[in-house]
C-alpha cells in the first residue's frame, strides 16, 4: 500500500508538472496579434424587436445565420444605389483565448463598425460606441476565459443617428454602408505592456509617438515617446529597446531602463540623431521601421513595429508648401472609399489598388472626404508617397447638442492618435465639411484638440471655414471666385473643383447660366457610355479648372472626384470621377497623368476611339516636349506645346492635332524629349467584335486567397486586331470555377465595350473565369 501511495504521489506530481509545462508552453507561443476576421455568423433585421436581445447571450444558437468573414457588408447593393439598406445587423462568433486572463491582457479591436455598435463578451455588455469610421477598441481581459468557449456578439445600427450625423441618408449624397467592413483583431500581452493610444486616453501620449525635432538631409532627429503600463501588483524594472531599421538593416538602437511602480505607468522619451537620413517625400517615400521591445529579466514581454518617415511640412512667406525645404505644389484628388455592390467592405489589397491608381494617375495628394478611411489605404499612401489630409466625419450637418459636439471632439482626438505617426499626413481636417452652422467656439475647440494631441511646430488643422483653422480649405466650385483676402500667414487649398461649376447650370469658369439642354452635355459628370465628345469635354473642364487653380495662391488642389460613386438618394451614379465606379479610366485620367514630371514616367495617351464619330481635333495627353501624329503610317504633323499661351500654367498642356478627314485605320502618336523617342501610343479603328478578352485589375497587388480579397474582372468585346469596340453594350454571362464568387447582383452588361464583374476570392486561387455573349466567347482566364 505504501509503495502504491508513493507511486500515486509521483504520478500526480509529474502530471501537475506536465500540465504546468504545457500551459507555460502554450502561453509562451501565443501570437501577440491575431487576425479575428474568420468564423463569424451574421444576420440582419429591418428593425429591432424584443426577441433580438437573446442574440447577445452566449448560449444562443446562431447556426442558422449566414457564415461570413470580414471585411463584410450588411447588404449587397445594386450598381445604382438609391435606397441603401439600413437597419440592425448582428455578428457572433466563438473564439479561443490561448492565455490565462488572470496573468495576461486581452484586447479586442474592430477597425470599423458601422455606425452605432454594442459588443457583448460572454453575455456581458462591454462597449457602446458611436461612429462607423474609427476603431472600436476594448479591454476584454476581465470578460474572457482561457479556452475556446468564449463568445462575442456585436450589434450594429446604421440607421440615421443624431449624434454621429451626417444628415439623413435619403438626402446625404453619399452612402454609409453597414457592417464590420474592415479587419478585426485580438491583441494579447503581459500585464506590463505598451499601451494602445486610444485606450490609454492620454493627450499627446499613449502607445508609441514619433516626432521630428530636426529634419535635414545632413542631420535629422527622431524623438520617440513610449507609454508602458504596469498592471502587476508589484513594481517592475523594464528595459525598453528602440531599434530603427531601413530596408531590413539596423540603423541605430537605444536601451533605456525604467522602474514602474505597481499598477502604475511611465512615459519614456528617447531621441535618435541620424546622419544622412533618407527623407520621406512624394517622389522618394522612404520608410523606416521602428521596433519597440520591452524586457523584464531579459525576457521579451511586448513588442511593436511602427513604420515612419522623416519629413517636415512648412510654408514659406508666400504660404507655399515646402516638403523638407523643397517647394512643392500638390496636385490632388478627393476619394470616397466605396466599391460597387459591397459598399465599404474592401480587402486590404483592394485598398492598396485604389491608392496605386491614384498615384499612377499623376496625383501626389489625397483629401480623404469626408471621414476617416482604412489603415490599409493609409499604409499604401505612406508607401507610395501620397500626401494626405486626414478628416473626421462631417458633411452638411451640425447638431447643437453636447452629445454631438463631444462625439466630434472624441473623433478628432482618436483620429490623430490613430494616424499621428504616418509620414503621409499633412493636416487634420477637424471640420464638418460644407457645414455653415459650425460655431466659432466649436471650431476653436477642434483646433485646440489638434495642437494638444500633436504639440509642436509644423502641425496643421484645416477646415471649410477660415475663422480659426491653420489652413483654409475652400471648395472653389461653390463660389464664383477664389477666396476673399485670407488672414496673414494662412495657407489656402482648393479642396474641391472641376465638377459643380460645370454642372449647376454653369459654363465653366465664366459662370454664365446655361439652358438645361446643355447642362448634361458640358458637365464634368460623364459616364464612359456617354461617348467620346462628352468625355473630351470633361477632360477640358479638368484642364481649364486645374490651370485656373495654378494662377491662385493655393499650395494644392484636389479634384472632385477620383472614382464615380453612388449618391444614395439619386436615380443615377455621380459620374465626375476620372475613373468610373469599376476603376476604368476616362480621358480625364490621362490628362492628370500627363502632368507628371518626366523623371517619374514618360506619359503619352491618344484620347480618341478613332471611329466615324470621333472628333477630328485629336487630343494627345503627354509630358513629352514634342509629339508626332501618324495616320496609317503617314505623318500628320509634329507639334510642340504652344509657348504663346501665356495664360497656361499647366506642367504639360495637351497637344491638339487637326486631322482633315476621317480615315479608318491606325492613329499613332510618338513622344520625344530632347529629340529622343520616349513614348508611343496607337489606336486602330474597331471592327465588329470577334471574341471576348478577360483581364484582372491587379494594380500592384495580385489576387490573394484567404483574405476576402475582391478584384475587378474586365471583359471586353474586341475585334480581330484586339481593339475594343466601344459601341458594344450587350449582356455578358460570366462563368467561374473554383473558390471564386461574383458579387454583382445585377445583369453584367458592357459599357463602352467593357463589362465588369467584381469577384471575391475564397481560400484558393485554383479557379478559372470564362465569358460569353451571343456569338462571342472568351478563353479561360486562370489564376
Amino acid at each position: 500500500m505504501k509503495i502504491n501511495f508513493i507511486n500515486t504521489l509521483k504520478y500526480s506530481f509529474l502530471l501537475i508538472i506536465a500540465i504546468s509545462l504545457t500551459s507555460c508552453q502554450e502561453e509562451a507561443n501565443y501570437e501577440a496579434k491575431v487576425n479575428f476576421n474568420k468564423g463569424w455568423q451574421f444576420t440582419k433585421l429591418a428593425k429591432t424587436t424584443d426577441s433580438d436581445a437573446a442574440f447577445s447571450q452566449p448560449n444562443f444558437d446562431a447556426t442558422s445565420w449566414e457564415s461570413v468573414s470580414l471585411p463584410h457588408t450588411t447588404n449587397i447593393e445594386p450598381q445604382v444605389v438609391n435606397d441603401q439598406w439600413q437597419g440592425i445587423a448582428w455578428y457572433r462568433k466563438s473564439f479561443n483565448v490561448l492565455v490565462n486572463p488572470s496573468k495576461k491582457k486581452v484586447f479586442l479591436e474592430l477597425e470599423a463598425a458601422m455606425n452605432f455598435s454594442k459588443i457583448w463578451i460572454n453575455g456581458t455588455l462591454v462597449s457602446e460606441h458611436h461612429g462607423g469610421y474609427l476603431p472600436v477598441k476594448v479591454d476584454i481581459t476581465n470578460y474572457v476565459e482561457k479556452g475556446d468557449a468564449n463568445v462575442i456578439a456585436v450589434r450594429l445600427d446604421n440607421t440615421d443617428n443624431d449624434i454621429t450625423g451626417p444628415k439623413p441618408l435619403k438626402r446625404l449624397d453619399f452612402n454609409m454602408y453597414g457592417g464590420l467592413y474592415r479587419n478585426a483583431w485580438l491583441h494579447f500581452s503581459d500585464k506590463v505592456y505598451i499601451s494602445d493610444p486610444v485606450l490609454a486616453n492620454k493627450v499627446a501620449g499613449g502607445g508609441v509617438f514619433i516626432t521630428y525635432p530636426k529634419v535635414s538631409k545632413a542631420v535629422s532627429e527622431v524623438a520617440i515617446k513610449t507609454h508602458v503600463i504596469n498592471e502587476e501588483k508589484e513594481a517592475k524594472e523594464v528595459k525598453i529597446v528602440q531599434s530603427i531599421f531601413y530596408d531590413g538593416t539596423l540603423v541605430k538602437e537605444q536601451l533605456t531602463v525604467k522602474s514602474i511602480g505597481a499598477e502604475n505607468d511611465v512615459e519614456v522619451q528617447q531621441i535618435f540623431t541620424l546622419n544622412d537620413a533618407k527623407l520621406w517625400s512624394p517622389k522618394d517615400p522612404n520608410l523606416y521601421q521602428l521596433e519597440t521591445k520591452i524586457f523584464i529579466d531579459e525576457n521579451e514581454i511586448d513588442a511593436e513595429i511602427t513604420n515612419f518617415g522623416i519629413r517636415v511640412f512648412t510654408f514659406d512667406k508666400e504660404n507655399q508648401l515646402e516638403i523638407n525645404g523643397v517647394k512643392t505644389f500638390l496636385r490632388g484628388v478627393n476619394r470616397h472609399q466605396d466599391y460597387p455592390f459591397i459598399g465599404y467592405a474592401l480587402s486590404d489589397n483592394a485598398q492598396y489598388r485604389d491608392a496605386k491608381k491614384i498615384k499612377d494617375g499623376g496625383f501626389d495628394y489625397i483629401r480623404l472626404s469626408h471621414y476617416p478611411q482604412s489603415p490599409a489605404f493609409l499604409d499604401a499612401c505612406d508607401e507610395l508617397g501620397i500626401v494626405v489630409v486626414d478628416a473626421i466625419m462631417g458633411w452638411q450637418y451640425y447638431n447643437d447638442t453636447d452629445a454631438f459636439r463631444e462625439y466630434c471632439y472624441r473623433s478628432a482626438s482618436e483620429l490623430i492618435r490613430r494616424d499621428r505617426n504616418r509620414p503621409s499626413v499633412l493636416a487634420w481636417e477637424v471640420s464638418l465639411n460644407e457645414t455653415k452652422e459650425m460655431t466659432v467656439p466649436f471650431m476653436t475647440e477642434l483646433n485646440r484638440i489638434t495642437h494638444a494631441e500633436y504639440p509642436g511646430e509644423n502641425v496643421y488643422s484645416c477646415g471649410w471655414m477660415d475663422d480659426v483653422y491653420d489652413i483654409y480649405f475652400q471648395a472653389r466650385q461653390h463660389r464664383i471666385l477664389h477666396p476673399h483676402p485670407l488672414k496673414e500667414g494662412q495657407p489656402y487649398s482648393v479642396s474641391e473643383y472641376g465638377d459643380w461649376e460645370y454642372h449647376s447650370k454653369n459654363a465653366g469658369l465664366n459662370q454664365d447660366n446655361l439652358p438645361n439642354s446643355m447642362r448634361a452635355e458640358l458637365s464634368s459628370r460623364q459616364s464612359r457610355a456617354n461617348g467620346e465628345e462628352r468625355l473630351l469635354n470633361m477632360a477640358f473642364n479638368l484642364q481649364e479648372s486645374h490651370n485656373d487653380n495654378l494662377h491662385t495662391v493655393a499650395f494644392s488642389d484636389s479634384y472632385w472626384v477620383m472614382y464615380d460613386y453612388n449618391r444614395g438618394y439619386h436615380p443615377d451614379i455621380e459620374y465626375s470621377g476620372v475613373m468610373d465606379i469599376f476603376r476604368l479610366p476616362k480621358f480625364g485620367y490621362y490628362f492628370y497623368q500627363s502632368q507628371r514630371d518626366t523623371d517619374e514616367a514618360q506619359i503619352l495617351k491618344l484620347a480618341t476611339f478613332w471611329n466615324e464619330k470621333s472628333p477630328l481635333d485629336v487630343k494627345v495627353f503627354s509630358n513629352a516636349d514634342e509629339v508626332q501624329l501618324f495616320l496609317n503610317d503617314k505623318l500628320i504633323a509634329t507639334q510642340k506645346p504652344d509657348e504663346n499661351k501665356n495664360t497656361d500654367k499647366l506642367n504639360h498642356p495637351p497637344f491638339t492635332f487637326k486631322v482633315s478627314s476621317f480615315e479608318a485605320g491606325t492613329l499613332k502618336a510618338v513622344g520625344f524629349i530632347n529629340g529622343k523617342k520616349v513614348s508611343e501610343d496607337s489606336i486602330t479603328t474597331a471592327k465588329e467584335p470577334t471574341k471576348l478578352k478577360i483581364w484582372i485589375d491587379e494594380s500592384g497587388k495580385q489576387p490573394q486567397a484567404g483574405v476576402n480579397d475582391v478584384v475587378f474582372c474586365y471583359i471586353a468585346a474586341v475585334d480581330e486586331n484586339g481593339t475594343i469596340n466601344t459601341d458594344y453594350s450587350e449582356e455578358i454571362n460570366v462563368t467561374l470555377t473554383g473558390d471564386l464568387e461574383i458579387m454583382n447582383p445585377d445583369v453584367i452588361k458592357a459599357e463602352a465595350g467593357i463589362a465588369t464583374a467584381l469577384i471575391r476570392v475564397g481560400n484558393s486561387l485554383n479557379g478559372t473565369i470564362s465569358a460569353e455573349a451571343k456569338d462571342l466567347k472568351s478563353n479561360n482566364y486562370s489564376f
